[in-house]
C-alpha cells in the first residue's frame, strides 16, 4: 500500500476529527481543548510534542534530523461569531463558530501527521499547530517569538476557499493576500442646538470630511495597481436629530495588495487626517494598529506547491488563485523564511456559497483529504524528483 492509497482508509477519522473540532470552537488564545486534542493524537503517533509558552498551540518535528526542514503550519482558533448551520454537530459554544474552516485547517495536518508517521518523510519536517490568527498582528508572531520557525528552511499553509469546488487548489507567485490595517478616529468638539451650528464644531460635518475625504486622498496619492481600499466599518455620534454631539468614533480597515505600500501607509494616513481636520474646530486622536503583511510566496515554493498539488488532483484541477483582499497572519512567517500557501476548494458544487466569517458557513469535508495528500507531497518532492 502506498502513502496516498493508506490516507483514503483514515477518511472517515478525517471527518470525525473536525466535526469534534467543530463542535467546540475557541477563541484566539483559548484554544486548550484544541491544542489537547491535537498533542494526544500526536503523543498517540509516537511524538514529542512542544507546547507553546501560554497552553495554546504546539508544534513537533518527525523525520531524519539531517537536511532542510520543511513546515506545515495549521491553525487553531474559531471566531466570535454565532453559528447558524442547524447541523448535527453545530457548534455547543454560544457566539463562537468555525467559520473560517480552521478546524479543517486543523484536522488535515492532523491527517498529515499520521500519514508522515506510517511512511517517514526523507527530509525533516515541522508541523506547526498556530493559535491565535483571527488577532492582530495575528498569533504567529507568537508562534515565531517562541522559537517554532528556528532551524526552519521554508513553510507552507492551505486555506479554505468556499469559491472553489472539491478538487480543486489554486495558488500564485508573489502576493495572494493583502495587508490589513486598522484605522480608528475619536473625535470631539463643543456641541449644541442644530439651529446654530456655528456656535458648535459641527462634529459631524467635520466626521463627514473624514469619512469622504481620507479615502480621496489615498486614491490619488497611491499606485491604484496596489489594490489600496480603505473601508469605514463603523462611524457613530449623536443620538437626535436636533443636537450637535460633542463626541464621535470612527473605524475602518485599510488594505493594500502591495508591500511596499502597505510599510508607508501609516504615516500618509496620519499626515491627510491632519490636513483634512486643520479647518474644523474639533480635536481629534487617532489609533492606526498595523495588522499583517500580504502574504507574498516565494516563487520556488510557489513551484513545490503547484508539483505537490499537481501529483495529487492532477494538472487541470489546479488553478491560478487571485490575490485575495482578506489579510492573513502567515505572511509574518514569510517575512523571516520563503514559503508559499495554496486555497483549498472547499464548494460542493451545488447551492449558495457561504463565504468566510458568515455565521452560515459550512465546508463540503470531501475536500480535506486532498489537503492531507497535498501536505504530504509537499514533504515528498525529494522521493519524486528521483
Amino acid at each position: 500500500m502506498t502513502w496516498t492509497e493508506s490516507t483514503k482508509l483514515d477518511e472517515k477519522k478525517l471527518i470525525e476529527w473536525r466535526r469534534d473540532l467543530h463542535a467546540h470552537p475557541e477563541l484566539s488564545f483559548e484554544e486548550r481543548r484544541t491544542t489537547g486534542v491535537v498533542r494526544a493524537h500526536l503523543v498517540g503517533l509516537g511524538l514529542d510534542p512542544v507546547l507553546m509558552p501560554g497552553g495554546t498551540g504546539l508544534w513537533c518535528d518527525l523525520g531524519p534530523d539531517a537536511g532542510e526542514c520543511i513546515a506545515l503550519r495549521a491553525d487553531l482558533d474559531a471566531l466570535p461569531i454565532a453559528e447558524t448551520t442547524g447541523l448535527p454537530f453545530e457548534s455547543r459554544v454560544p457566539g463562537v463558530s468555525h467559520a473560517c474552516g480552521h478546524d479543517a485547517h486543523t484536522t488535515m495536518l492532523m491527517g498529515a501527521a499520521s500519514v508522515l508517521v506510517k511512511y517517514p518523510p526523507p527530509s525533516r519536517v515541522r508541523l506547526i499547530f498556530q493559535p491565535g490568527e483571527e488577532t492582530t498582528p495575528g498569533g504567529s508572531v507568537d508562534t515565531i517569538a517562541a522559537g517554532a520557525l528556528d532551524g526552519v528552511s521554508k513553510i507552507f499553509a492551505l486555506h479554505c476557499d468556499p469559491n472553489l469546488e472539491v478538487g480543486k487548489l489554486a495558488t500564485r507567485t508573489g502576493p495572494i493576500t493583502s495587508s490589513n490595517d486598522s484605522v480608528t478616529v475619536r473625535l470631539w468638539s463643543a456641541g449644541g442646538h442644530t439651529a446654530r451650528p456655528h456656535l458648535t464644531g459641527d462634529l459631524i460635518h467635520a466626521a463627514a470630511v473624514l469619512v469622504t475625504g481620507l479615502a480621496s486622498v489615498l486614491d490619488r496619492r497611491i499606485d491604484a495597481r496596489t489594490a489600496t481600499v480603505l473601508t469605514w466599518g463603523k462611524v457613530a455620534a449623536g443620538q437626535v436629530a436636533n443636537s450637535v454631539p460633542e463626541s464621535g468614533e470612527l473605524v475602518g480597515t485599510l488594505r493594500s495588495a502591495s508591500h511596499e505600500t502597505w510599510a508607508s501607509l501609516e504615516p500618509l494616513v496620519t499626515d491627510t487626517i491632519c490636513h483634512l481636520l486643520a479647518p474644523y474646530d474639533v480635536r481629534y486622536e487617532l489609533s492606526y494598529l498595523q495588522g499583517v503583511p500580504p502574504v507574498v510566496n516565494d516563487p520556488d515554493c510557489t513551484a513545490d506547491l503547484r508539483e505537490a498539488i499537481e501529483s495529487v488532483v492532477g494538472f487541470d484541477h489546479l488553478a491560478e488563485a487571485h490575490q485575495s483582499s482578506g489579510g492573513e497572519d502567515f505572511a509574518w512567517y514569510l517575512e523571516k523564511v520563503p514559503g508559499a500557501m495554496a486555497r483549498l476548494g472547499v464548494w460542493d458544487g451545488t447551492g449558495t456559497r457561504q463565504e468566510l466569517h458568515q455565521p452560515g458557513f459550512d465546508l463540503d469535508e470531501r475536500a480535506m483529504i486532498h489537503g492531507v495528500r497535498t501536505l504530504v507531497a509537499l514533504t515528498r518532492l525529494e522521493d519524486q524528483s528521483r
